[in-house]
């Protein structure tokens, strides 16, 4: 086993000792970048630079180059597993995703194939490999997935939604066949990461996008059971190392403590949630991600730097904690401030990890 230089984010995830808090972004690879937004208009659109593994191996990069992260991120989309099953995913100019396919009835259902990671998902895995050697240890690789759930809303409403009530009808209409979606759904992403893990992931997430828009007990039947099952269908260890794992449920706050028992060894909080609170409720039983609101970065860098000070105090000494912002990263954000909030993280976290 070769030993990532550095590991410090991977360490925070199992609570273990750091010399600094690990800092990421969602999205870090992404519109507010100026060298992005050239590739991906030489590219043509963004399911040519996603399903190109050396487009998407660039546009990892790109970050890196100008921030010290302590991870990368793969460049994908949470829809590649829907688009895989078929049901033709496209982004016109400005808009979101959007299916030319709908999951309406069993039928839909009953003819979704599970794809095949290193057939129809080859170009993802192709990714991960090319990224893994171009860091050369230097860092770890983040892979991923969305939730069932949250790959059913797309699914079943056609594209991105407000209202999201096609998907809550069949919930409360048909929830057999709502469950039956979820399961295919479930068994697909544990393929799916399973097959990043093998190509070089050394960590992955799941991201429940919206699971915050569902009750307290519609939370725990239609997302967090099939998001548990992953988990524990994870090849938790790789060549000798243990892979970590983040669930993300924006708009999950109220859950931390279910969260924390589906077996994850780490939590994303959003801003809406106090990360001091956060990590009172559940104590030493998995690492905090996140969670500075990503509207801050609009402010000065003094502003930038008083947040970041706030967050570090709020969780406070020791390790477990993974700064990152509560959600992606906006495409009107200046890099510049991108880079004191990485450097802040660095510099003020040094004083809660002293022995």
């Amino acid at each position: 086993m070769t030993k990532i230089e550095n590991d410090r984010y991977l360490r925070a995830l199992l609570r273990q000792p750091v010399d600094r808090t690990p800092v990421w972004l969602m999205r870090q690879a992404g519109r507010y970048l100026p060298e992005y937004r050239a590739l991906r208009a030489e590219a043509g659109d963004f399911m040519t630079l996603c399903q190109n593994p050396e487009l998407a191996c660039e546009v990892t990069l790109q970050p890196l180059r100008r921030f010290e992260l302590d991870a990368a991120i793969l460049f994908s989309d949470i829809l590649t597993i829907p688009d895989a099953m078929g049901l033709g995913l496209s982004f016109g100019a400005g808009e979101g995703p959007k299916f030319a396919r709908t999951i309406q009835y069993q039928r839909d259902v009953d003819t979704l194939p599970v794809p095949d990671p290193e057939i129809e998902l080859r170009y993802v895995m192709d990714a991960v490999r090319a990224i893994k050697r171009a860091l050369v240890q230097r860092i770890p690789l983040i892979g991923f997935s969305g939730s069932p759930w949250t790959l059913a809303t797309y699914m079943v409403e056609g594209g991105s939604s407000k209202q999201f009530s096609r998907i809550k009808q069949m919930m409360y209409r048909e929830p057999q066949l709502l469950h039956g979606l979820l399961q295919k759904l479930a068994d697909s992403v544990t393929l799916y990461l399973n097959a990043q893990i093998a190509a070089g992931a050394d960590a992955v997430m799941i991201f429940d996008t919206w699971g915050g828009v569902l009750s307290h007990q519609d939370y725990q039947t239609f997302s967090l059971q099939y998001m548990t099952q992953i988990v524990q269908g994870i090849s938790r260890q790789h060549e000798g190392r243990t892979i970590p794992v983040t669930l993300f449920t924006k708009g999950g706050g109220q859950w931390l403590e279910l969260i924390a028992a589906s077996g994850c060894d780490a939590i994303g909080l959003d801003w809406t949630t106090d990360i001091a609170s956060a990590r009172q409720r559940i104590g030493d039983k998995v690492a905090l991600q996140g969670n500075m609101d990503p509207a801050v970065l609009h402010g000065d860098d003094a502003v930038v730097i008083s947040h970041v000070q706030q967050i570090l105090q709020q969780y406070g000494s020791g390790s477990g904690h993974v700064f990152n912002l509560g959600h992606g990263i906006t495409p009107d954000i200046a890099p510049e401030r991108v880079k004191t909030f990485v450097d802040a993280v660095h510099h003020f976290s040094e004083a809660y990890h002293q022995s």
